[in-house]
């Protein structure tokens, strides 16, 4: 290696080099903020003082039980203060947290606590039940520890024989936690849907946490003090790293036990939110409320959505109730969302079609993703830049995944040729703006044509009596397949039927692309509000 003066004695040490990690964002909001409000849940608030005290206490509880580096602590809770003290606690004992997803079966769970190898199970007693059958199941014996809300009394029996404010009690608000030893160290265990066997395991690091943290900040226009409500299940990717942003701003999280429309429209009202992040259902439900169970807002709301673009009607809606609506996109292996929709400030010119257009892209990376890019999968040759040649979404840098646990054929098939394959397929824009297409699984080839099914319920989700929609091929003799939607109506569309369906996206599609067979039922969605089209797929082979 060449002589270089800038590498002669200047040598990493701990005055000048530390490990990235969120967890120093609470202890420094504790110091400069101790006495603002961290957390509301129902009727109590909690201080940032508190919120830290807690934190190191459930800290130090971990470390005297036994855990440590790498040990896995698995979570069942709601969104409350409990799951926020588990985002700093647990790390700072050095082990890893796994927020489980309150909406699965007990197959499901068990199989995730054994592949976690979980030591420590903190357990809602909503959920003691649906817990107490998967523990019959798995093949771990992990310390269970129960909380019962005090705010909102759950039924549910005590799992474990200790009770979690027993367990905080114990420890010792004076414990020096771990910063962790390398920034590339496991801070958080998130699992697939796994819609297609088992649920992978997706692993983040510190560095990463601490970038999207801060990412969210500056994405979200997040000023110092802002208040934000969870309707964002915490369990989905860590919350979007928001348990960890909030801390940055010292801001305030308002928790949400259930995601109703009055206790959402009081907190906002109330609590003066200026922020919250959910899918496109969180939206409908805060519209259809009761009329006597919605507010006027003092204040405008930043409302940030991951899924499916919201149609137009529904952004004029969001806006005219004091709801400023941004578009996401990302997946459980970016921490959540790393793609934004950043709106440019010209486009407020175009008229409401044009500027649904442009609503309906994902938009552009995150200040804290380094590269995203739409590729031939194949040659990875980047695609122009025209709007119309599709390729796989692919994203490079420090907020995607270490990889999947236990699972190398699939990290490596994850990160071929030096890039996160997506298996969503986009289109890049002259302007650098990407637009996603389909999952490369969900491309519906007809007589040789590509077509897009996101195109086709684009243009279903126009009519204003349709609820919900979705499209999956279905076979068909002379085309070898051919769309089929699945359509929910609102009140508005009561009247709809399968010719009148068709018809209207003969008036807004080519004719190829046009779905062959309308089925009106419940579509079937993932707890997050993801529709699950492998369902829908199965269901056409009934047909």
């Amino acid at each position: 290696m060449p002589h270089s003066q800038y590498n002669t004695d200047l040598d990493k040490n701990p005055a000048n080099y530390q490990p990235l990690t969120p967890l120093g964002f609470l202890e420094r909001s504790a110091k400069v903020f101790p006495d603002h409000t961290a957390i509301i849940h129902g009727n109590s608030k909690t201080s940032y003082r508190e919120y830290y005290s807690r934190s190191v206490k459930l800290a130090s509880a971990l470390s005297r039980a036994g855990l440590g580096k790498n040990d896995t602590v698995s979570v069942m809770l709601a969104n409350t203060p409990p799951m926020l003290e588990a985002h700093y606690g647990v790390p700072m004992a050095g082990a890893v947290l796994h927020c489980m997803n309150t909406r699965l079966d007990a197959a499901i769970i068990a199989f995730q606590l054994d592949h976690a190898e979980t030591k420590l199970l903190i357990v809602d007693c909503e959920f003691s039940a649906l817990v107490s059958d998967a523990l019959k199941l798995a093949k771990v014996s992990p310390i269970v520890i129960s909380w019962n809300d005090p705010e909102f009394p759950q039924t549910g029996e005590m799992l474990g024989e200790l009770e979690y404010e027993q367990f905080i009690a114990s420890g010792d608000s004076d414990f020096e936690w771990q910063m962790p030893h390398d920034e590339w160290d496991a801070i958080s265990l998130n699992y697939t849907s796994g819609t297609t066997g088992n649920p992978k395991g997706v692993v983040y690091h510190h560095r990463g946490a601490y970038l999207l943290a801060q990412g969210n900040a500056l994405t979200a226009s997040m000023a110092k003090h802002s208040v934000y409500l969870w309707t964002l299940p915490m369990f989905h990717c860590n919350g979007w790293c928001f348990p960890w942003t909030l801390s940055v701003i010292a801001g305030t999280h308002v928790c949400l036990r259930q995601v109703r429309p009055k206790a959402m429209w009081d907190s906002l009202a109330d609590n003066m939110v200026t922020h919250l992040c959910g899918a496109p259902v969180v939206m409908s439900t805060l519209l259809s409320a009761e009329e006597s169970d919605k507010r006027i807002l003092a204040q405008e709301v930043e409302f940030f959505t991951a899924a499916a673009p919201p149609p137009e009607s529904v952004l004029a809606e969001m806006n005219e109730a004091g709801f400023n609506v941004t578009h996401l996109y990302g997946l459980t292996e970016t921490y959540g969302p790393a793609v934004v929709n950043d709106w440019n400030g010209s486009w407020d010119r175009l008229n409401p079609e044009d500027q649904a257009i442009k609503k309906a892209r994902q938009g552009v990376r995150y200040a804290c993703l380094e590269d995203l890019s739409v590729r031939d999968p194949e040659t990875m040759v980047l695609v122009p830049d025209d709007g119309e040649t599709i390729g796989e979404v692919m994203f490079r840098g420090n907020v995607v995944m270490k990889g999947y646990l236990k699972n190398p054929t699939a990290s490596d098939e994850a990160f071929r040729h030096g890039w996160f394959h997506s298996g969503d397929l986009g289109v890049i824009h002259q302007d650098g703006y990407i637009q996603l297409k389909d999952r490369s699984k969900d491309i519906i080839i007809s007589g040789g044509e590509n077509i897009s099914s996101i195109e086709v319920e684009d243009v279903l989700y126009k009519h204003e009596g349709i609820e919900a929609a979705a499209v999956v091929a279905i076979e068909d003799e002379k085309w070898g397949e051919t769309p089929c939607a699945f359509v929910e109506t609102n009140a508005i569309g009561a009247g709809l039927n399968e010719e009148t369906v068709i018809a209207w996206c003969r008036e807004h599609l080519a004719r190829f692309k046009v779905p062959k067979k309308v089925i009106f039922e419940d579509i079937p969605k993932t707890s997050t509000g993801k529709i699950q089209k492998y369902l829908l797929r199965q269901r056409v082979k009934t047909l």
